[in-house]
């Protein structure tokens, strides 16, 4: 890109915060009519409630706003890779949003979108897309290299499925090619394809796994979330929950930025709201099996017991291995025996922990919906933890960009 450009880009930033999310609405609308067969990519459930639409908007000004130097972007950039592969997103594709994001600049933006301008958002953006699919080929290749790795979808038998709390069922997914399955870092997810008969489309979601790695299966452990107001967004979850042993699902292989590096022996703090605990249940059985045993505190929150999945297992392990320590906060208690060491009423406060928390080195990592993540972030910024020790998984579409 020229200087020039960089400046016409620059210019535009104004636009964008005022009007993103109108360009992004007709943007996807715009791209889908001409390309229907992508709503079998896109998370439907997204575009229904507009996460989707607010997270490109995000991006595409946060591009602007530092043209100069995309370099700054990278972490996020890396993200949105991890989240391309496991979709199966490839180059070509980038042509086809390219195209309709320059011609939706220049519909929905109007006069001011001069042909200067638009010529360097073209150029703006294939320069960008040549830094994802630079990137996503590193990231396909890698899993080809790993010992049962693959690319693309794969068929997965569901052998075992087990109600883990009211709301929540986990998922043993052996390989339907009985071949080997590939190795994932704790705290990685799958991306599992569905039909969806309401809608006509396959639906493909991300699922944290909630198992430590074993060369038989992986585990998800889903929460059927409940649609409002003809929101599609738990038409997958839903789906999956009618789901019956031996029904066959595709999945991609493990991805993800958000997990524990498996040779560290820094102590661990886990922070999770409601199904935010499945990553962090990857992490503890990793520990667990580990000869490590890094000492672990795991704080989680969720409104009842009967909605506060592996309630018994993590108990079980809590008061057998000398490293871990938990704390439960439920917003309301019922039945007052029985409840886990350290259970308390109310919403998770780190206040209450922070005696356990405060270890030298530790890292922390947090799992939960976005307020909750938000919480807890700055709760830990206000105990005095470096934000460099600091780790989040958001659910869904990325929307908070907070370190």
């Amino acid at each position: 890109m020229t200087n020039h450009q960089k400046e016409l880009i620059s210019a535009t930033v104004p636009i964008l915060r005022e009007s993103g999310e109108v360009l992004t609405n007709y943007f996807y609308a715009r791209m889908f009519k001409h390309h229907p067969e992508l709503k079998n990519m896109f998370n439907m459930g997204n575009q229904a409630n507009g996460r989707q639409k607010s997270a490109l908007a995000n991006a595409v000004l946060a591009y602007a706003e530092n043209i100069e130097d995309p370099s700054v972007l990278i972490g996020v950039l890396k993200g949105i890779g991890s989240k391309h592969i496991s979709l199966n997103i490839q180059p070509e594709q980038y042509k086809i949003v390219g195209n309709h994001l320059i011609a939706s600049i220049k519909e929905v933006i109007g006069e001011p979108a001069t042909d200067e301008i638009l010529e360097a958002w073209t150029t703006a953006f294939y320069q960008l897309a040549a830094i994802m699919i630079n990137m996503e080929k590193d990231l396909y290749a890698e899993n080809l290299s790993k010992a049962g790795g693959w690319n693309g979808w794969r068929k997965f038998i569901i052998k075992k499925i087990e109600q883990e709390s009211a709301e929540i069922k986990s998922f043993y997914l052996y390989p339907e090619d009985g071949k080997e399955i590939a190795d994932f870092h704790p705290g990685q997810f799958i991306s599992i394809q569905v039909f969806i008969e309401e809608l006509n489309l396959m639906q493909p979601r991300q699922y944290s796994l909630s198992s430590s790695y074993n060369k038989e299966y992986y585990r998800i452990s889903v929460k059927r979330e409940t649609g409002i107001n003809s929101n599609p967004s738990g038409r997958v979850s839903n789906a999956l929950h009618l789901k019956s042993e031996g029904d066959v699902v595709s999945i991609s292989a493990p991805a993800g930025l958000f997990h524990l590096e498996k040779d560290s022996e820094d102590p661990l703090v886990l922070i999770s709201g409601g199904v935010g605990l499945t990553p962090m249940l990857s992490m503890l059985e990793t520990n667990m099996h580990s000869l490590q045993n890094k000492k672990t505190v795991w704080i989680h929150g969720c409104r009842n017991e009967s909605v506060h999945a592996f309630k018994k297992q993590i108990e079980h392990l809590n008061q057998n291995a000398e490293w871990l320590e938990t704390f439960t906060f439920y917003d309301t208690i019922e039945d007052e025996t029985n409840l886990p060491v350290n259970t308390s009423q109310g919403r998770v406060n780190l206040e209450k922990c922070s005696e356990s928390i405060l270890l030298e080195g530790a890292r922390f990592y947090i799992c939960g919906p976005e307020i909750f993540i938000k919480t807890q972030y700055e709760s830990l910024l206000n105990l005095n933890i470096s934000e460099e020790n600091i780790f989040y998984e958001e659910f869904g579409p990325q929307l908070i960009n907070l370190n």
